[in-house]
């Protein structure tokens, strides 16, 4: 069996709670060694954030397939130990504010001087420079500043808060992953690396793209509600059941409305598939009409031989269990844990959990070894509470 795509790639992992977390996660299921630094203390967050009986499935799902070192980096010792490591890393990824890590000592340009080829990817809400750069920010601020947040939401009603973290993930996730990527890619050609300054909101301000067109058609934005994707346009839309649950109907194109239409026993409807405004919601109010009659599982009975762009919309304990999903292998068991598979099928790369999350500092002194410590250096760091 070939190695996995990234075996070998060295990662020091400094990120806490979501976004960088699941980007290195990413990258160990991809077989990169990614090991977990955390401060002796309380360490990432994540682990007893919303705990239950003092146990958090939170830490679990963001962070199988690595190693964790607990150190202090605010001993000199502890700076000394996480350099020796960062001159034979090849990616190191953090999450503070901007200039957290110069002030410790282990920034980008400290790094760079001792390992030309390091990749160092800095994950922050705003950037590493304008006038926000030092403000405190959450995924709602993001999507705030960036306008998308504007645009969520029914018409006539106030913006809606989606429980799914786009700023996070979009942006402190994947865009992080896409930069060091190419930054690793680049590094094993040209022997230099690169600094990778990634700002969430940067990340859900450059993905708005229906909203610019609006503002570059228009010189505004539709306001939410009214915008052909969230309710201008009567093929795009949710529709409400007799049971009080949802279709998602979004048959476009010309021939997924005609099949809409004739599934529906209206063919008086088809030259109406992208009507806007009063006429618009003239046909929208014919539709509710036309699902409320039904109940979720008679309408799914009915789309699922029509081709037509028609879902139910699922609760997620019934995504668990949902067929395709299952077939994808979308949901599997790490340490007991259910969590999501990776999102992608990479060919001759077997998902595998090599294991769970780690124990707070359960590999220090297998990493330190590693890095050429001897075991009286590593007793010494533990017995100053370094590590």
């Amino acid at each position: 069996m070939r190695p996995p795509p990234l075996a070998g790639l060295r990662v020091l992992d400094l990120t806490r709670l979501l976004p960088g977390p699941l980007a290195t996660m990413h990258l160990g299921d991809l077989g990169a060694d990614v090991i977990k630094i955390e401060d002796t203390g309380g360490g990432d967050y994540a682990r007893t954030a919303g705990a239950v009986h003092g146990k958090t499935s939170y830490f679990e799902l963001v962070n199988r397939n690595k190693r964790s070192l607990t150190l202090d980096l605010k001993q000199s010792a502890g700076v000394e130990a996480f350099m020796r490591l960062a001159a034979n890393a090849d990616v190191i990824v953090e999450g503070f504010r901007p200039g957290v890590v110069d002030k410790l000592g282990v920034g980008y340009q400290a790094v760079a001087a001792i390992n030309p080829r390091i990749v160092y990817c800095a994950i922050t809400g705003y950037g590493q420079d304008g006038p926000y750069r030092d403000r405190a920010g959450h995924d709602l601020n993001y999507l705030a500043y960036s306008g998308l947040l504007d645009q969520i939401g029914v018409a006539g009603s106030a913006p809606a808060i989606p429980n799914f973290q786009i700023g996070d993930l979009l942006g402190g996730s994947l865009s992080a992953l896409i930069g060091l990527l190419a930054g690793v890619v680049d590094a094993r050609t040209s022997g230099r690396g690169r600094y990778v300054d990634v700002s969430m909101t940067d990340a859900v301000f450059a993905h708005t793209l229906f909203p610019l067109l609006a503002v570059l058609d228009r010189g505004h934005a539709v306001p939410r509600g009214e915008d052909l994707l969230s309710g201008g346009m009567p093929s795009y839309g949710v529709y409400a059941t007799s049971d009080g649950r949802h279709l998602a109907v979004s048959a476009m194109e010309p021939k997924f409305w005609q099949t809409l239409c004739d599934t529906l026993d209206r063919p008086d409807l088809r030259p109406c598939a992208f009507a806007t405004g009063a006429e618009g919601q003239r046909i929208r109010g014919e539709l509710e009409a036309i699902f409320a009659r039904r109940s979720l599982a008679e309408w799914t009975a009915v789309f699922d031989g029509a081709d037509c762009c028609v879902a139910p919309v699922l609760r997620l304990e019934e995504s668990v269990d949902n067929a395709q999903l299952r077939a994808r292998e979308m949901i599997v068991e790490v340490a007991g844990v259910k969590q999501f598979a990776p999102p992608f099928k990479i060919s001759e790369h077997p998902f595998v959990a090599r294991h769970g999350a780690p124990g707070a500092g359960e590999h220090s002194a297998e990493i330190l070894g590693e890095a050429g410590f001897s075991a009286g250096e590593i007793a010494t760091l533990r017995a100053q509470q370094v590590i």
